[in-house]
């Protein structure tokens, strides 16, 4: 089991309490995740972004996923993720996980310019706070006005 260092985005209806990646029959890792919803809304998914940071602080994106899930609203979970992650880290890597966006059926929350901030993260520099910003979810939601009704004809 490798251990991934979690970047905070205060902001975001999503917080992650423990991260890991845990090596699976095939020697693939996947991403377990224990997450609190800090929203009245049902969570239905996640965009993050797991990085390696070398001994000289660079950043090296290594994974960009988008994973679907349930999370009723003020619920906490500890999901596995089932796509596999191919990954090797090198002597003093550390790995730091940030979630870019989180979606619900009638909102999204988009991080604003998450790499910036992730690379500052890296660099030591805490004062980088990332901005997020919430937009209506026009795919997921149900039309306004109109009820979801399935007849037969």
């Amino acid at each position: 089991m490798l251990p991934i260092e979690i970047f905070p985005v205060l902001d975001l209806p999503l917080n992650i309490h423990e991260a890991s990646l845990a090596k699976n029959e095939r020697g693939f890792y996947l991403l377990k995740l224990s997450l609190a919803n800090s929203s009245e809304l049902k969570l239905l998914g996640l965009r993050y972004s797991l990085a390696s940071i070398d001994a000289r602080n660079q950043v090296q994106i290594r994974v960009n996923r988008t994973e679907g899930f349930a999370l009723p609203a003020y619920d906490m979970k500890t999901l596995t993720f089932k796509t596999p992650i191919k990954i090797k880290q090198k002597d003093g890597e550390r790995l730091l996980l940030m979630i870019e966006q989180v979606i619900s059926r009638e909102s999204i929350w988009e991080v604003v310019k998450a790499k910036d901030a992730l690379e500052a993260y890296a660099q030591g520099d805490f004062s980088v706070t990332p901005s997020v910003l919430r937009i209506p979810n026009q795919v997921d939601s149900p039309p306004i006005g109109r009820p979801n009704r399935f007849e037969r004809d």
